[in-house]
């Protein structure tokens, strides 16, 4: 029989985690009201976002976005009849195909990130220090 250990978090610690689940939330909201107006899904939105810095292949895109790869090659597939994702050869691996942004696939990337205007107003009140020190906290945060 398991024991179940109750560990008590503290005030402050729960307050933290309820403010960062708040911040993601309206993230979230914002980015996928951005997608709304380019008539993409969130999921459309994100991949276009991430192969707008670099072409990706498929499997690399499935890891990157946690979905299954055949989730990917949909999304590329409505991405690519809108003309603003094209399918090219790895030039270091001729059997694998890249998935890259187009001209126009850019664009709508560079409109995407323009509109998240949340998380940029709020911080650009911070003083560069604070941005500063939010920044490693949060890398912190997110190294093992």
């Amino acid at each position: 029989m398991a024991t179940q250990r109750t560990t008590r978090i503290d005030p402050l610690t729960l307050e933290v985690v309820d403010l960062i689940g708040t911040v993601v939330a309206r993230y979230h909201e914002e980015y996928e009201d951005a997608a709304a107006e380019h008539a993409l899904t969130g999921a459309q939105a994100r991949l276009l976002s991430l192969l707008s810095l670099e072409p990706l292949p498929m499997r690399r895109l499935a890891q990157k976005l946690k979905c299954e790869p055949s989730n990917v090659t949909g999304i590329v597939d409505r991405l690519e009849a809108r003309g603003l994702v094209e399918r090219r050869p790895d030039p270091s691996d001729r059997r694998v195909k890249l998935a890259a942004t187009t001209e126009e696939g850019r664009r709508v990337a560079r409109s995407l990130s323009d509109a998240l205007n949340f998380a940029r107003e709020p911080l650009a009140g911070l003083s560069t220090e604070e941005r500063l020190s939010l920044r490693d906290l949060l890398q912190r945060m997110l190294t093992p």
